[in-house]
């Protein structure tokens, strides 16, 4: 089996020979491989094919001179596996007629290559044929699309989304089917879409032709124009998610651009072709999929559900299921919480999660017959098995602090793994959103480990630290070379108090950054264990100059939003 990495990738004519060729779609776990024989910044989608390819057994890989970093896996390809088939097409920038005869001469090359390595022979008639059935049954497949797509638009009941940028998954895509979204297109530089058409008498210089002409890469020529390709969709498209790779800048600045001409919802996801970012996307993918429900009248959770009742009263239940803490919150009809649970997360969330259930239930004087509806929350969420709905986080957040505080437009959720800033509207509905999920940098894990290194308890870092007299500061916000640097400082016999402050002004730069992202609108709240802290509410609220609102229990927000969610379905 042979493997690909681009949609300028003849497919068709090895799958002619009878060769499986697969577009290569890595989901790795690290890059040891890669570091060692790659340089440390090469791109992290380069370096998982690497890794792909030393694990499994293809025959060979067929790349494009779409990079640098692809050229650069060509050289490590060759080097490592002299035994199997590397070919590297140079593929123009261009599409004229010059452009289409260097392309015809290069996949020519590459097939006398292929032949003469494995033996087979590329029969031309049977290409044509095959090629020829393609089309018709693309044919078949648009005519299918644009009804289903015409009735989609006529109900409205489902999201129209596009897919844009470098490089995205099947993982991103078959979230979106999952969730009952319609995919309008895939614009990315691997694409999905080939609807080629080719003659017969100049058989390879018309596949040449069409390889060259589909929607252009970000390295062509046309690129420039690339934000014309949505004309045709503007009537029915609901938003974009945009898939960028780390270090891949052109995308980067397509994104950017796009972001300011487009009179349309844009989602930022950025990946690095790891397993481990596998829930970090979905919460993404999905609270701006929720976002875009709320903008077009549709429900988050799905159909209302059957009223049970407790006498004349109906309860909801919300259960937020995080890194550090799970939070439950029950809600009466009249949006009054009756009673809230906050438990340490365990080894095993839905341990925490059935501990959470029934310390709520037992503070309320209810049984789990007397819930109407249970709605989850949290990167847990999909883990619990008495929910009965789930709802990212972003929105239930956003869902919690209006009902707490109308007046709130940005809302801060430091939490145990990861930090959120999330901008409402004047209804209370989530207008835009940024995450910091990528490292323990900026929050409650930081702050843990900074508290280990000067040997107080977490609950005493934030007190200790409004006892400042120096300004010290941390310029690191990874935690392993912060806690380098509190260690240096304890050396210099600095004061913890002055040590604490320093930490604290770091994790409100970090945090500061986040808020600018998406708007410094006034009327601020924070939400999640750290805002419990009083050292990092003090530096946060000289910063933004305006007090922050803190409710009495800041780690049950997003167990209030989802409870919250359960009562407008029912209600």
């Amino acid at each position: 089996m042979l493997g690909y990495v681009c949609k300028y990738t003849p497919m068709e004519l090895f799958e002619a020979m009878d060769t499986e060729i697969t577009r290569l779609e890595p989901s790795v776990t690290d890059f040891n491989h890669a570091d060692t024989l790659m340089h440390a910044n090469i791109c992290s989608y380069t370096k998982a094919v690497l890794e792909d390819v030393m694990e499994h057994d293809y025959e060979g890989v067929i790349l494009t001179t779409c990079c640098d970093s692809i050229r650069r896996l060509y050289d490590t390809l060759k080097s490592q596996f002299p035994d199997k088939f590397f070919f590297l097409l140079d593929i123009p920038r261009k599409f004229n007629d010059f452009a289409v005869a260097l392309y015809e001469r290069q996949l020519k090359q590459m097939l006398t290559e292929y032949e003469a390595f494995s033996g087979k022979t590329l029969d031309l008639k049977r290409f044509v044929s095959m090629m020829q059935n393609k089309a018709a049954l693309k044919k078949q497949e648009n005519t299918r699309m644009s009804a289903s797509a015409a009735s989609e638009k006529g109900n409205g009941q489902k999201l129209n989304i596009g897919i844009m940028g470098a490089r995205c998954n099947n993982e991103i895509r078959q979230l979106l089917v999952d969730r009952g979204a319609n995919l309008l297109f895939d614009l990315t530089c691997t694409g999905l879409a080939r609807d080629f058409s080719i003659t017969e008498d100049q058989i390879l210089h018309s596949y040449a032709a069409a390889l060259l002409n589909q929607i252009p890469c970000m390295r062509m020529l046309k690129a420039a124009n690339r934000e014309h390709f949505l004309d045709g969709f503007t009537d029915r498209l609901d938003g974009i998610i945009y898939h960028t790779v780390k270090f891949c800048d052109s995308y980067s600045y397509e994104y950017a651009d796009f972001r300011q001409r487009l009179d349309l919802p844009i989602l930022l996801v950025e990946t690095d072709s790891t397993r481990q970012c596998a829930g970090q996307v979905r919460t993404r993918v999905e609270a701006f999929m929720e976002e875009l429900k709320v903008k077009k009248g549709l429900s988050l959770t799905g159909e209302k559900q059957m009223i049970k009742r407790k006498g004349d009263t109906v309860y909801t239940l919300g259960i937020d299921s995080g890194s550090t803490s799970t939070n439950a919150v029950i809600l009466d009809e009249n949006r009054q919480i009756k009673a809230f649970s906050v438990v340490r997360t365990g080894a095993k969330s839905s341990q925490s999660a059935d501990a959470a259930l029934a310390d709520v239930l037992k503070k309320a004087g209810l049984n789990r017959e007397d819930i109407s509806l249970i709605v989850s929350t949290g990167y847990g969420r999909v883990s619990i098995p008495f929910a009965d709905k789930n709802v990212t986080e972003i929105s239930c957040h956003g869902k919690g602090a209006h009902l707490l505080f109308p007046d709130v437009h940005t809302i801060l959720d430091i939490g145990g793994q990861d930090s959120k800033a999330i901008r409402l509207n004047d209804n209370g509905e989530v207008a835009d959103f940024v995450m910091n999920d990528k490292c323990a940098a900026g929050t409650g894990r930081f702050l843990e480990m900074m508290a280990r290194s000067l040997e107080i308890s977490i609950d005493e870092l934030g007190p200790v630290s409004l006892q400042s007299k120096e300004n010290i500061e941390i310029s690191s916000m990874c935690s392993v070379f912060a806690e380098s640097e509190v260690i240096s400082l304890i050396a210099q016999n600095k004061e913890i108090a002055d040590i604490a402050h320093g930490i604290h002004k770091a994790i409100a730069g970090k945090a500061m950054s986040l808020l600018k992202r998406v708007g410094l609108n006034p009327g601020y709240m924070m939400t999640g264990g750290v805002a419990k802290n009083p050292g990092v509410v003090a530096v946060l609220e000289e910063q933004l100059g305006e007090k922050l609102h803190i409710y009495e229990e800041p780690e049950i927000v997003g167990a209030l939003g989802a409870a919250l969610y359960g009562l407008e379905e029912i209600l």
